[in-house]
């Protein structure tokens, strides 16, 4: 049986790869959680990093109040053992002694026993006192919190505490093998509780995040994890039976296949320019059973795959800033810098240009973001439109977000669902 040391150890050297070295969360995840032969140990450590990450305001607020000399730079491994410790006690509720102890342990472990005293004194003040009160706002870089105070002026401190707050985890059901009904029943049986919101159709949220593992049938293809706002797509684009369909920024394909799997009529190419990322599109789609050209290309540039080829229906879910999953990537708000969002608006924009040609009269292209900025998102498409006088922005009903006048945006929240926006552009 585990431990629970090498949990805290890993978690603690992500948090300060990722906080203090500018490593992505991703990677350092996909390097360090297999290194766990402890299926309980990877849960364990990712659920700590992600509290800490959510919660190191507060967690920072503490460590400058309680310590005569707060860690400095090259103390980043410290900081990140007690954003651990303060998590485990805080977010997620686990018994102080185990907390305490494995965490106090993991520093040992880490080649720090001179601050093992240290880190138990931290933690121990933690169980008999509540941590300080944090300004939500100070986790945000600045020019961020200007950006969002000009664009949403009225939901700043909404947006904030929603970005804090650990997201539900949404099911999309492959209507091709059974209906939502009887999944949420075979759930139901699973002893895994499931809400079926009227809309999306095919979604299912779950409270509490579940292992891929224990979902019934989902190696057999019966079901796959898609938050709510990234489903709505689907009925965005609603493209008509047997078109041709082109996903042009498709990783990880979920939503290629979900088009696929509401009509098996579609022909669908997913691009993406990484050829990894390609393979592993091929891998979900061949779990879900579905038949789709998945190609490694640049969307930006297709003269190199499109071979005259036009399609009735596009979706362009675009690179962005990512600043509406902050609750799903809170590194986001560690190393997302204002000189990026110039070189992805640019980006936006070159893609949308490239791949309007492409797009049949009378079809339809979908442009989507996770981001909540309005450059990225219904400024992106004013400026396209001023560019193509035969686009035609068509409006989206009050399911997809809130009306912009130039697509529909959704903040984090609401309704449960992640921060995405949405427009829906018609070729005269």
């Amino acid at each position: 049986m585990s431990s629970g040391v090498p949990a805290r150890v890993a978690a603690a050297r992500i948090l300060d790869a990722v906080a203090h070295r500018g490593r992505s969360l991703k990677a350092e995840f996909e390097s360090a959680l297999p290194a766990l032969p402890d299926p309980r140990d990877r849960a364990l450590a990712e659920a700590i990093v992600f509290a800490a990450l959510r919660g190191r305001a507060r967690y920072d607020a503490a460590i400058a109040a309680w310590m005569p000399r707060p860690p400095g730079r090259r103390d980043g491994a410290l900081r990140a053992l007690l954003w651990a410790g303060f998590a485990q006690l805080e977010a997620l509720g686990l018994p102080a002694h185990a907390a305490v102890d494995a965490t106090v342990a993991a520093a040992r472990a880490s080649g720090r026993a001179h601050q093992a005293g240290l880190v138990n004194a931290m933690l121990r003040r933690a169980l008999r006192e509540p941590l300080p009160e944090a300004d939500p706002a100070a986790a945000w870089p600045a020019w961020l919190l200007a950006r969002l105070r000009e664009d949403w002026p009225g939901d700043v401190a909404a947006i904030l505490a929603a970005s804090a707050k650990p997201a539900p985890s949404w099911l999309r059901v492959n209507r091709r093998r059974g209906s939502r009904d009887a999944y949420a029943q075979r759930l139901r049986e699973a002893g895994i509780e499931a809400v079926a919101e009227a809309w999306p159709p095919d979604a299912l949220r779950l409270e509490r995040a579940v292992p891929v593992a224990e979902l019934p049938g989902f190696e057999a293809g019966d079901v796959s994890v898609q938050d709510g706002s990234a489903q709505a797509v689907a009925d965005a684009l609603d493209p008509p039976r047997g078109a041709r369909v082109l996903d042009a920024c498709a990783a990880p394909g979920g939503k290629a296949a979900h088009l696929a799997e509401r009509d098996p009529s579609l022909r669908i190419i997913a691009l993406d320019v990484d050829a990894r990322r390609v393979r592993r599109m091929q891998e979900a789609f061949a779990r879900l059973g579905l038949d789709i050209d998945a190609r490694a290309a640049d969307a930006a540039a297709p003269e190199a795959w499109r071979r005259g080829e036009t399609f009735d229906a596009i979706l362009l879910d675009a690179p962005c800033s990512a600043t509406g999953i902050v609750r799903r990537q809170p590194d986001v708000l560690l190393h997302r810098r204002e000189s990026d969002l110039a070189a992805l608006t640019a980006l936006q924009a070159r893609l949308l240009d490239a791949l309007w040609p492409a797009l049949a009269p009378g079809g339809a292209l979908v442009y989507a973001t996770c981001s909540i900025l309005s450059a990225e998102n219904a400024a992106q498409v004013r400026a396209f439109l001023d560019r193509h006088p035969d686009a035609a922005l068509e409006p989206l009903d009050a399911r997809f977000g809130r009306d912009t006048g130039a697509g529909s945006q959704r903040l984090p929240g609401e309704a449960g669902m992640d921060g995405f926006f949405l427009a829906r552009l018609r070729k005269r």
